[in-house]
């Protein structure tokens, strides 16, 4: 990999990603703000600001932007996560320099004009009603609720159907003005790009980015606990999990590789027990999320309301003893699925770009990926049964939606991990 890092005046980063064996490039800003650093009343400001900045600048309509983009035969995205915000474009080689412009026009210039405000409100209440319609969605939203109580990391990125529609302009150009400053904010590109040819048009198109600004954030405090919501549904949801790691721990690799052995694949104890042995589940799987001062680990899992008394039992079984008994030939097995995730995931430019960006804001440069296939074979037996411990010594959070009748008498599940 040919990754190539410079900082303008202002702090604004440049980071590029050289492919020259393609004839594309993959190109985007992340900003490393997201719903974490929303006040209470406001949440879901980040998520509205993400869609806004498609509709319109003092330079461009709504339409303009698109049909830009796409009359080269390109295509504009954006997301937003708990801890950053994230734009970009792929686009032929050529055409990069219009990309890192309409980049630029719609993060400083984007004019939140009222009739766009109030569409694009409509829409994302749209939005917010599907999700609460997917019970995944929903379930996996009260887990994160539950594990951080009463903290902006616990609060959903969408945000309220009330608060959306109550978000003025003023509160959305604000938000932007506090939060998208040079220094919290990196320029990354992926595939047939020139390094210093890049550096030269964000010099222009970013360096009137003030220096000052950035997001508060409040500390992760994970907590734990219990929350079932019953509804009219053919499934119970369950999500389970407990304390997870940051981005920088020491173990954040170790975590990977435990949650991967656990319920990362067909092969996983998790899928080989529940699924193909006792026929309890169509899907279940285990995930991690890391922050940069806090993470989960948990398991989630869709059963009938008759199998679900079987499954917690044997669920909360493997889970407490992913530690133990840990062969050779599992663990090699495991490691190689994520190197094998990683090293082809270098075959698309936008896998590359997602890579380069959130390492930046991450760690301040990139991951090498021999570094990190290293730290991945480091894992031992060792390491995972140090993990698992880790996990179990933090309280449980237990999120459940459906038919909830059965779980509700089984008692704490902490229990089962004493």
């Amino acid at each position: 990999m040919s990754i190539q890092v410079t900082t303008l005046d202002n702090g604004f980063r440049v980071v590029t990603d050289v492919i020259d064996t393609v004839e594309t490039a993959a190109v985007g800003v992340w900003v490393g703000v997201g719903a974490r650093h929303e006040k209470k009343e406001i949440n879901g400001v980040a998520h509205l600001l993400e869609h806004m900045a498609f509709k319109g600048t003092e330079r461009r309509s709504a339409r303009a932007i698109a049909e830009e983009i796409e009359s080269v035969g390109g295509h504009l995205n954006a997301f937003t996560s708990r801890e950053n915000t994230a734009y970009f474009a792929r686009v032929l080689k050529d055409d990069v320099p219009l990309a890192v412009d309409i980049l630029a026009d719609i993060l400083q210039n984007s004019t939140f004009e009222a009739g766009e405000l109030e569409r694009e409100r409509a829409v994302i209440i749209q939005e917010i009603g599907q999700a609460s319609d997917t019970p995944e969605d929903v379930v996996f939203d009260r887990f994160q609720e539950t594990a951080y109580p009463g903290q902006p990391l616990g609060r959903p990125i969408l945000g309220s159907a009330e608060n959306v529609g109550a978000m003025s302009r003023e509160v959305i150009a604000g938000y932007m003005r506090e939060n998208y400053a040079a220094p919290t904010m990196v320029l990354a590109a992926s595939g047939r790009v020139e390094h210093d040819a890049l550096v030269t048009i964000a010099e222009d198109a970013f360096g009137g980015l003030p220096t000052n600004g950035g997001p508060n954030r409040a500390p992760a405090r994970y907590r734990g606990g219990d929350v079932f919501e019953s509804r009219e549904l053919e499934q119970v949801h369950l999500v389970l999990g407990f304390d997870g790691v940051p981005f920088k721990d020491d173990d954040y690799f170790t975590l990977s590789v435990l949650s991967n052995l656990l319920g990362g694949g067909m092969s996983s104890r998790l899928f080989q027990e529940i699924r193909e042995k006792r026929g309890l589940v169509y899907s279940i799987y285990s995930f991690t999320a890391s922050y940069a001062d806090g993470g989960l680990f948990g398991v989630y899992a869709g059963t009938g309301e008759k199998q679900v008394e079987e499954l917690l039992p044997v669920m909360c079984e493997e889970i407490a003893k992913v530690g133990a008994s840990i062969g050779e030939d599992e663990l090699a097995r495991v490691k190689a699925q994520l190197k094998a995730g990683i090293l082809m995931a270098l075959e698309s430019t936008s896998a590359r770009l997602e890579r380069i960006g959130s390492h930046m804001l991450v760690y301040g440069r990139v991951l090498d990926v021999a570094e990190v296939v290293d730290a991945i074979e480091a894992v031992d037996a060792k390491a995972i049964a140090r993990m698992a411990a880790r996990l179990m010594a933090s309280r449980p959070t237990f999120a459940a939606l459906g038919p909830v009748g059965r779980l509700e008498a089984m008692g704490s599940l902490a229990e089962r991990f004493a």
